[in-house]
């Protein structure tokens, strides 16, 4: 049974002056499932993250969560709707700890104010309190970065980092997870693990994902859904098997990453 969708992206174009990002772009995210968001570079695939989340606002299309319009939503109060995300070049504070930035995952879910924040008695310190048990023993033990946790993020290494933007993420208690390249830059070892971690958010956590990354071997091995995007139209969206065996797909990689090669494989191995 196919699971019904937690959001649901239809007909959304969006353009620079006379440059056309996005063009009547369509399709819709299974809710508990990874949905993995490819393309060629300039495919589309940022501008369009960011025109989910909020940060573009498209000329035409419209976009639901969890069956409500999300038009005229901004970014702050979709992301306290339970759209989390993280970005392609690591937004941390570097100077803070790692604790630190996790806890800053949870602003739009505090219930005290400035002024209680300020004293840090009463409501306050009991949220603070309650907040960090909760990184502690949810979040940080189950990222497997115990060791780290009061460490200067600026002083880790480049997949620690990754991680500990993940574990932020986490902190605001997504109902999807978009992920923005959360390998990129990675070595094979990093990957697996980042890989590993993603599935066990969708099992564990039960958050779907929403995902862009041009590392295709961890695209096939993981995701449910493909959806393959280029000059900011949808040309594919399937299954990885049917997104590799799709002409239109290896057209469009020719030359240019693994897609091709896997999707010559299998439909060499399907004759």
């Amino acid at each position: 049974m196919t699971a019904s969708p937690i959001l649901e992206v239809s007909g959304v174009s969006l353009a620079f002056g006379g440059v056309r990002a996005l063009s009547d772009v369509s399709f819709s995210v299974p809710e508990g499932a990874i949905t993995a968001v490819i393309g060629p570079n300039g495919a589309g695939k940022t501008s369009l993250f960011n025109t989910i989340s909020g940060f573009y606002r498209p000329q035409a299309g419209s976009i639901r969560f969890a069956g409500t319009s999300l038009d005229g939503v901004r970014a702050p109060q979709r992301a306290a709707r339970g759209l989390a995300r993280t970005f392609q070049n690591i937004a941390l504070f570097r100077g803070m700890t790692v604790l630190d930035n996790i806890k800053l995952g949870r602003h739009a879910h505090m219930r005290t104010g400035v002024l209680d924040a300020l004293f840090y008695w009463g409501r306050a310190q009991k949220e603070e309190l309650e907040l960090r048990a909760e990184i502690e023993e949810r979040i940080i033990d189950f990222l497997e970065i115990q060791h780290i946790r009061n460490a200067s993020v600026g002083t880790l290494s480049y997949g620690l980092q990754k991680r500990v933007e993940l574990a932020r993420a986490l902190a605001m208690r997504p109902r999807i997870l978009m992920l923005d390249e959360p390998v990129a830059g990675m070595n094979r070892e990093e990957t697996e693990d980042m890989a590993r971690f993603i599935l066990d958010v969708k099992e564990e956590w039960g958050v779907t994902i929403l995902m862009v990354e041009h590392d295709m071997g961890m695209v096939m091995d993981i995701s449910d859904h493909v959806v393959v995007l280029n000059f900011g139209q949808v040309i594919a969206s399937g299954t990885p098997r049917e997104v590799q065996g799709n002409d239109a797909v290896i057209a469009a990689y020719l030359g240019s990453g693994d897609v091709g090669a896997i999707a010559r494989r299998i439909k060499a191995e399907a004759a």
